[in-house]
C-alpha cells in the first residue's frame, strides 16, 4: 500500500469513525471466508457494515481523540462494524460472537466515549431506532384513539339505552 492509498484509506476511516452511531471493534481470527461473507450479510440486512482495518492506520485516523483505551482496541486482527443507527452494529456483532466462538466483540467506540465488552453488550440490548420511532408513534397515536373512544362512548350508550326501550316495548 503506498502513501496516497494509505492517505485515502486514512480519510475514509475519519469519515466512518465521525459518522457512524457506534463503531464495535471486532477479533476474527479463525473466520473463514464464508463465515464472513455471512456476518456481513446479516450486518448489511440491519443498515451496518463490516470492514476489516489495519491497527495503525485506525490509529492514525482518531489521532488520538479517543486516547490509550481507544488505541488499546486496535491489536491483533481487527474489523470495525459500524453504522448511523448506534445499536444496529452491536446486536449483530453481539449475537454473532455467541454463535462462534472465533468472532470476539473487543469494544466499542460511541463519539469519543470508548466501550468495554460489556457496554457493547449492554448496547446491544437497547431497542434499535426503529423500534424506538414504532414506539413513539404508538405512544402518539394512543390518546387520539382514546379521544375518538371517550367521545364515541355517549353515543353507543344511547344507542344501547333506545335498543333497549325498543326491545321492552315490542315484548
Amino acid at each position: 500500500m503506498d502513501r496516497a492509498q494509505k492517505a485515502e484509506s486514512i480519510e475514509t476511516l475519519k469519515g466512518v469513525f465521525a459518522g457512524a452511531g457506534a463503531v464495535v471493534v471486532t477479533h476474527n481470527l479463525g473466520l473463514t471466508v464464508a463465515e464472513m461473507t455471512e456476518l456481513r450479510d446479516r450486518l448489511r440486512k440491519e443498515g451496518a457494515t463490516l470492514k476489516v482495518v489495519k491497527n495503525r492506520l485506525a490509529q492514525k485516523a482518531l489521532n488520538g481523540s479517543v486516547g490509550e483505551a481507544g488505541d488499546a482496541l486496535f491489536k491483533g486482527p481487527v474489523a470495525i462494524a459500524y453504522a448511523s443507527d448506534p445499536v444496529s452494529a452491536a446486536k449483530v456483532t453481539t449475537q454473532y460472537a455467541k454463535d462462534n466462538d472465533k468472532f470476539i466483540v473487543v469494544g466499542g467506540m460511541m463519539g469519543e466515549t470508548v466501550l468495554d465488552q460489556k457496554g457493547v453488550s449492554a448496547l446491544a440490548t437497547l431497542p434499535s431506532l426503529d423500534q424506538l420511532r414504532g414506539k413513539i408513534i404508538g405512544l402518539l397515536q394512543a390518546p387520539a384513539t382514546r379521544v375518538a373512544g371517550v367521545l364515541q362512548a355517549p353515543a353507543g350508550q344511547l344507542a344501547r339505552v333506545f335498543g333497549a326501550y325498543g326491545a321492552k316495548g315490542a315484548a
